[in-house]
């Protein structure tokens, strides 16, 4: 049987002392002018040229931050947007990371059930099983949707199970709008993200998913937007880690992401994107690395990273 996949994860955290995840959402309006601004790269509305600059970017990104994080979240949606070369280029991707030996989560937000939630396991987390595809490197982890119960999640359980690979079950989010369904109150005083939270812990210690770190292979995104919800799906769920939005741009507090470990500094991935792979762009993070690395992009995304690893460990429990 593959090695269990919070075992994996926690071993990498430990090596880099780095309990932090970058996520990686290109934007071609976004990207370096050093890139865009190349003859070979400098057309927008041409898909082939755009996909090119993102590719080369995201390549730059993923050997800028290998050296001091564990792993990266691939937003899938940012490489669809370039259609089937796009789907290519995102499991190119994935194959660099791996060749640098960084954990990859595919952000798909996968949501289904039935032989449809099947398919979207074996497509979206599953190795390939075409013996013409058996050089291609799929994703460690994925997103999924756990709205629809257990049967749209059981497929992408049971990868993960089979292949050592992870799932995490949207429990909270950050966005915005999503109190309005995830604090409803149910009949019985628990809110729904209180009961999906129950759920997933209930389907995480299922034969096989907890690894000898106690932490299962099915794990939860847990939004850091408030200390007292972290605190009560923290407790809820012993047996999950914890991929955890909201560092950076969307302000996560210290306290609020301090929340989501463990006592001993274990339990959560703190993930964040446009606020590290953005560093050089004055509407996103100001000008503290534009003053300090003026014309020299990537130098502001590896001193954003650094910062990002050092905060985090700052409000992290220090393992004990």
């Amino acid at each position: 049987m593959a090695k269990n996949f919070a075992d994996n994860l926690l071993e990498a955290i430990a090596k880099k002392r780095s309990p932090v995840c970058v996520g990686i959402d290109p934007v071609y309006a976004r990207l370096p002018a050093e890139i865009i601004e190349d003859p070979e790269m400098n057309d927008e509305a041409d898909s082939e040229t755009a996909l090119d600059a993102v590719r080369e970017y995201c390549r730059q990104i993923i050997r800028i931050v290998a050296p001091y994080v564990p792993a990266v979240k691939l937003n899938i949606a940012f490489f669809e947007r370039y259609y089937h070369e796009g789907i290519e280029t995102y499991y190119e991707l994935i194959e660099e990371a791996a060749n640098v030996n960084l954990i990859v989560i595919g952000d798909v937000k996968r949501g289904d059930i039935g032989s449809t939630a099947e398919m979207y396991a074996r497509s979206a987390l599953g190795d390939p099983d075409f013996a013409d595809l058996d050089r291609l490197v799929a994703p460690d982890a994925v997103t999924v949707n756990g709205y629809l119960g257990l049967d749209g999640v059981q497929p992408f359980i049971d990868v993960a199970r089979e292949q050592g690979k992870g799932v995490f079950v949207l429990v909270r989010t950050t966005n915005p709008s999503a109190a309005e369904v995830q604090d409803a109150a149910l009949a019985d005083g628990r809110t729904v993200y209180e009961l999906l939270g129950q759920k997933v812990e209930e389907w995480a210690v299922g034969e096989g998913l907890v690894g000898e770190s106690g932490y299962s292979s099915v794990g939860a995104v847990v939004g850091a937007a408030d200390r007292d919800q972290a605190i009560k799906l923290r407790a809820m769920m012993p047996h999950c880690l914890f991929l955890v939005p909201g560092w950076g741009v969307q302000g996560a507090s210290a306290e609020n992401v301090a929340a989501c470990f463990k006592s001993d500094g274990t339990g959560a991935l703190v993930s964040a994107s446009r606020s590290v792979i953005y560093a050089y762009d004055q509407e996103i993070a100001g000008m503290k690395y534009l003053e300090m690395y003026p014309s020299e992009w990537a130098k502001c995304v590896e001193q954003a990273c650094k910062d990002f690893v050092a905060d985090v460990a700052k409000v992290a429990p220090s393992p004990g």
